[in-house]
């Protein structure tokens, strides 16, 4: 799995983070989010995915 994030499309709404802690985060400043970890663990590969699916903005990319 490989993750991509578009900070540009990113609105701060935090989904993915309520999701997937493990592998995302915001940035204090101005709530975009922050890739943490880009090989996620298998286990977390679900929570990724349905991160990718509830963003707003479309900013998570996932490939397998």
């Amino acid at each position: 799995m490989q993750i991509t994030i578009d900070e540009a499309k990113c609105c701060g709404a935090g989904q993915c983070v309520l999701v997937a802690p493990e592998v995302f985060d915001q940035r204090d400043e101005d709530g975009i989010v922050v890739l943490l970890n880009a090989s996620p663990d298998a286990a977390q590969h679900a929570a990724v995915r349905e991160a990718a699916t509830i963003c707003p903005a479309a900013a998570i990319q996932v490939r397998e």
